[in-house]
């Protein structure tokens, strides 16, 4: 086998495993969001649970390009795809932590009276979950027009993550018996913004693999 063919089918190799941790975080995130919906404490256990899969396989993929990078020495568009993959795997790992910290929210809930949130639930779970699927999307496809809608989407979880706090800490001064209850929603519009914020990451990436520009800042 030939050095290009080689690199080559390691390449495509490394990017089935990138692909495949990217599709076991985003289920991952849909599971943590249905267990605090349906105060499922067996759902949320299993997110909980995950996490040392998901940190296995992150060490796994670079240990993976870090091997490539040595013995191959890529330039070019294998090299921007190397640096890619390593950012992604990082912030698909981190991604993952938030999942369990809402996991981890969702059991504090699941015995409690139920309550409403103090900012649109719904609406930013469903926000957050476009962004890390388009993200993971375009990174499939190549696709720099997904990424950039991707960019587009942060700001308006961004906004909503700041009405939390102005509603939140009201509550809590109108009503200190709350506090405990407030600081775990805060925590859930907290995680949300961070995997927003983590898939922007993840799309600006793709934007850096496909066009070589680098848009971050």
């Amino acid at each position: 086998m030939g050095f290009t063919s080689l690199i080559s089918k390691e390449i495509k190799k490394l990017k089935h495993n990138l692909l495949y941790m990217g599709g076991k975080v985003e289920h991952n995130f849909t599971r943590a969001v249905n267990s605090i919906e349906n105060r499922d404490v067996e759902l949320a256990n299993k997110v909980i649970n995950n996490d040392i899969e998901i940190d296995t396989m992150e060490v796994d993929i670079e240990e993976e390009s870090l091997k490539i990078l040595a013995l191959h020495q890529p330039v070019a568009k294998d090299l921007r795809f190397i640096v890619t993959t390593l950012k992604v795997n990082n912030d698909l790992e981190r991604i993952d932590d938030f999942c369990v910290h809402l996991a981890k929210h969702a059991l504090f809930f699941a015995d409690k009276p139920l309550f409403k949130m103090p900012f649109e639930f719904n609406k930013m779970a469903s926000l957050v979950r476009t962004m890390l699927k388009e993200s993971l999307d375009s990174l499939v496809e190549l696709d720099q027009a997904k990424a950039i809608k991707v960019r587009e989407k942060d700001d308006a979880v961004d906004d909503i993550n700041k009405q939390m706090y102005k509603t939140a800490l009201e509550i809590m001064r109108s009503n200190p018996d709350m506090i405990e209850l407030q600081m775990h929603a805060v925590g859930i519009s907290n995680s949300f913004e961070r995997i927003a914020d983590l898939s922007t990451n993840i799309a600006e990436d793709v934007i850096y693999l496909v066009s070589g520009q680098i848009v971050r800042h």
